[in-house]
C-alpha cells in the first residue's frame, strides 16, 4: 500500500452538506474513495417488489429490447412494437417525418405513436418507450423554441437561481413536443478552451459547476410527475471536460483527486437532486499519479459500476453516447459485451440497433453477457420510468402537450442574455451608450442568428440552418430598436463607409457555429480569434482610429486569445452564445429612454481569458498573475464600478505566434499513440476498434490484427486479410492539418510484407463526408513483400490530385484489401518537406 497524504480540509468540500477523503501526492485512487451520495429520489419497496416481478416476466428477447434506444429516422412505431424497444431518440437534425419545420403537434404525434406501439406488445406488463432528445439550451432542436444562452454564458452571470428557473422553461418546452426525457445538464469542467464543447460547460471551476448542476436537475424534473417534468441526465460521465489539449473524445490525465475535487463535482450535486440517468463519456481516463488506466468510459467496470453504482449509490440507469460502445477495444457499432458487462445499461445503437439486438441475445446465451447483468440494466431502466409516472400517462396528457406557445420564454432568455454579457474593457468610460445617437454597426454577426446561436442549434453543427429558421432577435435588431432604425446604419464589413458621419462603431464580431470535434483547435494552432477569422480583424482595423470609440462584442464559445482586437475597440464585450433573444445585448450597452442605466453588467468570467495565443499549459492551472492569463475567474466590469478614477486598460502586448507546435509533423497512429486516430478494422458496414489483438474469428473471417516488434524496436500492427476489409485510422471528425504539413508533405509509415497481395490492395486519405482520394498500391506492396520492414513516403499531391483536400483530414490511413494479404504496419503519419526526398514513392507508380 502506498503511503497518502490528505489533502488541506478546505480543498475536500463538495457539497454543502459532504465531503470526501481525497488525496494528493501519491494518491492509489481507490474506489473507497469515491464518496456515497444520498439522492432526492430513495427507492420505494413497492416499487421494487413491481419491477422484480416485471423483469420475471419478460423473455430475453424483450429485457434487451428494453436495453436499446434506436434514432427516429431507423424506427417506425411497428418496429417499437415488433422488438420491445425501451428507447428512441432525435440526433441534432433529425425531426418527426424529417419535416424540419414540425410544429409541437407533429412531434407529440409522433411520439404518441410511439408510446402506444409500446403498449401494444404482446408483453404481459408493456413497458412504455422513453423518448431521449438533446436539448441543450432549450428546446434546441425544435423550429420556434426560444434558445437561451450556450451554458458558458449561463456560467458567466453566476446566477444558480437563474439557471434553474431556465431548467424548468426547458422542461416545459420539450413536454410540449411529448418527449420526456433531456439529454441535460452538461457537467463537464472545462479545462482548455481549444475543446470543442467549451460552450457546454458552465465553468473552469468545479465547485460553479457543482452550484449549477443540481438546481438544473431539480428545474428539469421538479418531483418527476408535473406536467412540465422531465427525466434528466448528468453527462458525461467522467472526466469529458479535461481532456489533454482539449481533445473531444481524447485522454483525460488527472489525478484521482483532481477528478474528484474538480472534474466530478457536478455529479455530487446532480445525484442528490437527484438525476435519474448518467451518459457515459467518450473520453478515456489515465491517472498519471497512480498509473491507473481506466481506458475508455464506456467499458470501464471500474467507473460505471464499481465507482458510480456501487460506491456513490446512483440507482437510475446509464445511457451510451452516440455510437459510444464502439469506441471500446474490441467492440463494433454493433457489438459490445464489454460496455454492458461493465455497466451501461441502455445502449444508444442509431442505426444499427436490429443487429445489436441479434448479438447481444447471442452473447447473453453464449455466455459472454451474464443475465444478472441484463436483469440489472432492465431494472435499473423500469425504475426511471416507474418513478417518471410513464407506466400511467401518455405523451398528451401534459396540459403543455401539442402547445407551440408552451415553447417560448423570450423574458427569461432575454434577462439571461443581459446578465451573462461580460465588460472585459471599457476606455474613457464610452458605455454606456446614450440613445439618440448615429451607431455605424459592423461585423459579420451583428445580423446572424446563425452565429448568435452557435451549434447544438436546430442542427446538431448549427451550420445547416438558415436565419428564418430561428423564431428571435439579432442584436442588430436591438440596436434598431434602442436607437431608431433611422440611426442605425449597418455594413459587415465596413467597406466604403465614412465613419466620421457617426458618433460609435459597434462591431459585432465572433466565432461561426460547430459541436464537439468540429469545434477543436489542434493543439499546433494558436488560440488567436484572428487567427482563425480574419475577417473580423480586418472589419476592427477599417474602423478603429477614425476618432470615433469603437465597442466591440465578441460572439464565441469559448474564452480565446483577443488582445490585438481589444487593442482596437475601446470597450470590449465578452457576449458569448446568446441565443435567440439578441435584443438583450442593446439592453446592457445603452441607457435606457430616461438617459439612466436600467441594465448593468452582471457577468463575471467563469473561464480564465488568456493573454497568449500560445499556452504553456491549461490556463484554468495557472495563478492569476501568470503572464498568459489575462484575465481570471470573476472578472468583469460594471459601470457603477466603473469610475473615472479607475485606470483604462493599457494597450496589451501583441503574440503574433501563428503556430504552437511543431507544424512538420502530425501522427495518425504510431500504435503507442491512437488517441486521435484510433485504429479501426472494417468488413462490409462493422467496424471494430482496436485496441488490443483481435483474431479472424473474431472479427468474422476477413481480417485479423495482431501485435509485433520490429527489428528496430518500433511496435507494429500485423494486418492479415483473408477476404475484403479494411485496416484505418480514423478519427470521430475532421482534423486541421498543419501548413508545414501540407507544404511537400507526405504520408508515411513503416510497412513490413509478410505475405504478397493476392488480390487488389488500396489506400485512401478521406478528409470528410464525400472527401476522398483512393490509389492502388498493389504493386508496392508487392515489391516490399519478403523484405525487411521500410519506411514508404507518399506524396500527398497524389491524393490532391485524386480529389483529397490536404487542410483537413478525417481518415489519415484506410488500406483496404481484396483478397489475401499479411503486412506489419506502424509510425503512420503525415510529415512535411518530405516529398522531394530521393526515396519517395512517385505517384506515376501509383494508380
Amino acid at each position: 500500500m502506498i503511503k497518502r497524504k490528505p489533502l488541506q480540509i478546505a480543498a475536500l468540500t463538495l457539497i454543502a452538506s459532504l465531503s470526501v477523503q481525497a488525496y494528493a501526492g501519491q494518491a492509489t485512487g481507490e474506489l473507497k474513495d469515491w464518496p456515497k451520495i444520498k439522492s432526492a429520489v430513495s427507492k420505494d419497496a413497492a416499487m421494487e417488489k413491481k419491477i422484480k416481478d416485471i423483469v420475471a416476466s419478460m423473455s430475453l428477447a424483450q429485457k434487451v429490447g428494453q436495453m436499446t434506444q434506436a434514432e427516429i429516422k431507423f424506427v417506425t412505431p411497428e418496429d417499437v412494437k415488433k422488438y420491445y424497444l425501451g428507447s428512441v431518440l432525435n440526433g441534432g437534425g433529425s425531426w418527426p417525418k424529417m419535416n424540419k419545420y414540425a410544429t409541437a403537434a407533429d412531434w407529440l404525434a409522433l411520439s404518441t405513436a410511439y408510446n402506444d406501439a409500446s403498449m401494444s406488445t404482446d408483453m404481459k406488463t408493456p413497458v412504455p418507450v422513453i423518448w431521449g432528445i438533446d436539448a441543450i439550451h432549450g428546446n434546441s432542436n425544435v423550429v420556434g423554441a426560444t434558445l437561451f444562452p450556450h451554458n458558458i454564458g449561463l456560467g458567466a452571470a453566476h446566477n444558480p437561481q437563474l439557471v434553474g428557473k431556465i431548467a424548468v422553461e426547458v422542461g416545459r418546452a420539450v413536454r410540449a413536443t411529448g418527449i420526456n426525457w433531456v439529454f441535460a445538464p452538461t457537467v463537464a469542467v472545462g479545462k482548455d478552451a481549444r475543446w470543442g464543447r467549451s460552450y457546454e460547460s458552465f465553468s473552469e471551476d468545479g465547485k460553479q459547476v457543482r452550484d449549477y448542476a443540481g438546481v438544473y436537475v431539480k428545474g428539469l424534473q421538479g418531483n418527476l410527475k408535473g406536467d412540465a417534468n422531465v427525466i434528466a441526465t448528468a453527462k458525461h460521465f467522467i472526466g469529458d471536460g479535461g481532456t489533454e489539449a482539449g481533445v473531444d473524445r481524447g485522454v483525460n490525465k488527472s489525478s484521482f483527486s483532481h477528478m474528484i475535487n474538480s472534474q466530478a463535482q457536478g455529479y455530487y450535486s446532480a445525484f442528490e437532486a437527484g438525476a435519474q440517468t448518467v451518459m457515459a463519456s467518450y473520453n478515456s481516463w489515465h491517472d498519471p499519479v497512480s498509473g491507473v488506466n481506466y481506458g475508455k468510459m464506456h467499458g470501464s467496470k471500474a467507473l460505471l459500476t464499481d465507482a458510480l453504482k456501487d460506491k456513490m449509490g446512483f440507482d437510475g440507469f446509464v445511457i451510451s453516447d452516440w455510437d459510444g460502445i464502439a469506441e471500446v477495444a474490441g467492440c463494433s457499432n454493433d457489438s459490445c459485451p464489454q460496455a454492458i458487462n461493465a455497466g451501461v445499461d441502455m445502449i444508444m445503437v442509431p442505426d444499427n440497433w436490429k443487429n445489436f439486438i441479434k448479438n447481444t441475445i447471442a452473447q447473453v446465451e453464449g455466455g459472454q453477457i451474464p443475465m444478472a447483468r441484463i436483469d440489472d440494466a432492465v431494472t435499473r431502466i423500469l425504475r426511471v420510468k416507474l418513478r417518471a409516472g410513464m407506466f400511467t400517462t401518455k405523451p398528451a396528457d401534459s396540459k403543455f402537450a401539442g402547445k407551440q406557445e408552451a415553447m417560448q420564454a423570450k423574458a427569461l432568455a432575454r434577462q439571461a442574455v443581459r446578465e451573462s454579457l461580460v465588460l472585459l474593457k471599457n476606455n474613457h468610460n464610452v458605455l454606456p451608450l446614450a440613445r439618440g445617437q448615429k451607431v455605424l454597426v459592423v461585423g459579420k454577426s451583428a445580423d446572424s442568428m446563425i452565429n448568435q446561436n452557435g451549434g447544438w442549434s436546430i442542427t446538431w453543427q448549427g451550420t445547416e440552418n438558415i436565419e428564418s429558421d430561428y423564431h428571435g432577435d439579432t442584436l442588430l435588431a436591438g440596436f434598431r430598436e434602442a436607437l431608431g432604425a433611422s440611426n442605425v446604419q449597418y455594413s459587415p464589413t465596413a467597406e466604403g463607409v465614412d465613419v466620421s458621419k457617426f458618433d460609435t462603431v459597434i462591431a459585432v464580431i465572433g466565432e461561426t457555429p460547430y459541436a464537439e470535434g468540429f469545434g477543436d483547435i489542434p493543439l499546433a494552432q494558436s488560440l488567436s480569434h484572428s487567427q482563425r477569422h480574419p475577417e473580423d480583424l480586418a472589419v476592427l482595423k477599417a474602423v478603429s482610429g477614425k476618432g470615433k470609440p469603437v465597442v466591440t462584442v465578441l460572439l464565441s464559445g469559448r474564452a480565446v486569445y483577443t488582445n490585438d482586437l481589444m487593442n482596437l475597440s475601446d470597450s470590449f464585450v465578452a457576449g458569448w452564445l446568446p441565443g435567440t433573444e439578441g435584443k438583450g445585448v442593446a439592453d446592457v450597452l445603452f441607457k435606457d429612454a430616461k438617459g439612466k442605466v436600467a441594465h448593468d453588467f452582471k457577468g463575471r468570467l467563469s473561464f480564465s481569458w488568456p493573454n497568449a495565443a500560445c499556452l504553456s499549459g491549461p490556463i484554468a492551472q495557472m495563478d492569476n498573475k501568470h503572464p498568459e492569463k489575462l484575465f481570471g475567474l470573476g472578472y468583469g466590469l460594471s459601470y457603477a464600478g466603473n469610475k473615472a478614477s479607475q485606470k483604462d486598460l493599457a494597450p496589451l502586448a501583441m503574440d503574433t505566434r501563428t503556430s504552437c507546435a511543431d507544424e512538420s509533423r502530425m501522427a495518425i497512429n504510431t500504435v503507442k499513440d491512437s488517441t486521435h486516430f484510433p485504429a479501426l478494422a472494417t468488413i462490409a458496414t462493422r467496424q471494430f476498434t482496436l485496441a488490443k489483438d483481435l483474431n479472424e474469428k473474431e472479427m468474422g473471417g476477413a481480417i485479423g490484427v495482431s501485435s509485433k516488434t520490429l527489428a528496430n524496436g518500433m511496435p507494429a500492427r500485423v494486418v492479415t486479410w483473408n477476404g475484403p476489409a479494411k485496416f484505418e485510422a480514423t478519427a470521430p471528425f475532421s482534423t486541421m492539418v498543419p501548413v508545414g504539413v501540407v507544404k511537400d508533405g507526405v504520408l508515411q509509415f513503416v510497412a513490413e510484407v509478410t505475405k504478397a497481395p493476392q488480390g487488389k490492395v488500396n489506400l485512401a486519405m478521406e478528409c470528410g463526408d464525400n472527401c476522398a482520394a483512393s490509389l492502388d498500391v498493389t504493386s508496392l506492396m508487392q515489391k516490399l513483400s519478403g523484405g525487411a520492414a521500410r519506411t514508404v513516403k507518399i506524396p500527398l499531391s497524389c491524393f490532391t490530385a485524386k480529389g483529397f483536400d490536404p487542410k483537413k483530414i478525417k481518415s489519415g490511413f484506410v488500406m483496404s484489401s481484396t483478397a489475401a494479404f499479411s503486412a506489419a504496419i506502424s509510425e503512420i503519419e503525415l510529415v512535411g518537406g518530405k516529398a522531394k526526398d530521393a526515396d519517395v514513392t512517385a505517384c506515376s507508380e501509383l494508380n
